[in-house]
């Protein structure tokens, strides 16, 4: 079973578990066990589509890793979290509500190139080990800023303290950061309340297997080669 797959990513999930009902299911099907692994992480707190990569396609994972992301996002102002998400610690910050003039200006302001640091709670690495495993020690996370590209920030709904908005963006941009920077911007604070990945390139969720409905047949059918 060589190729790739495309999974629908529930909450409360990580990416490594999906990636780890995969290898069993298969592995106990063909009595061996299959090398497997995926093209982008999505946090527990988020779901989506997520590729995965199977034999002889995990050498082609970083061609997949490449492709630009889209999501839709909510994001809640007047707090922060030390996670980004709800699974932090949240603080209020204020409880400024600003108008959706200016909210879709400070929104506007962040299309293009951008420079963007990513969370403390994150699997980028810093001296080798992945920058949430020192976050959880309490450790003080440093993470050089690198440069991103947004390329559509579209609002869909705003009714305070509830932002939500579509983003297409380049590989390696944070939405929780992406979120931050907002609440900053706005002068509430802001983090990632809900968050579901639609697209990866052309892929999408819409094609993409029901992770609870996996089995052994549906694998073998819908493993795509090219």
């Amino acid at each position: 079973m060589d190729g790739y797959l495309l999974v629908d990513k529930p909450l409360g999930i990580s990416s490594f578990g999906v990636v780890a009902r995969v290898r069993r299911i298969i592995s106990d099907a063909k009595g061996k066990k299959v090398k497997i692994g995926h093209c982008g992480t999505l946090d527990p707190a988020a779901s989506g589509l997520m590729i995965l990569v199977i034999g002889k396609y995990t050498k082609k994972a970083s061609e997949f890793s490449k492709l630009d992301k889209t999501y839709i996002a909510e994001i809640t102002l007047g707090l922060e979290s030390s996670t980004g998400d709800r699974e932090g610690e949240l603080t209020r910050i204020n409880d400024k509500i600003p108008s959706i003039q200016e909210v879709q200006a400070v929104l506007d302001g962040f299309v293009g190139e951008i420079s963007q640091v990513p969370p403390a709670f994150s699997a980028v690495k810093v001296d080798g080990q992945r920058a949430y495993k020192l976050a959880r020690q309490g450790r003080e996370v440093k993470i050089e800023p690198r440069k991103v590209t947004i390329y559509k920030l579209q609002t869909t709904n705003y009714e305070y303290p509830k932002l939500c908005f579509t983003a297409r963006v380049s590989s390696g941009t944070y939405v929780r950061s992406l979120a931050k920077d907002i609440g900053q911007k706005l002068g509430t604070g802001a983090y990632v309340s809900a968050l579901r990945r639609t697209k990866v390139g052309d892929f999408d969720i819409k094609d993409a297997l029901i992770f609870e409905k996996l089995n052994i047949s549906e694998l073998e059918t819908e493993v795509v080669k090219e």
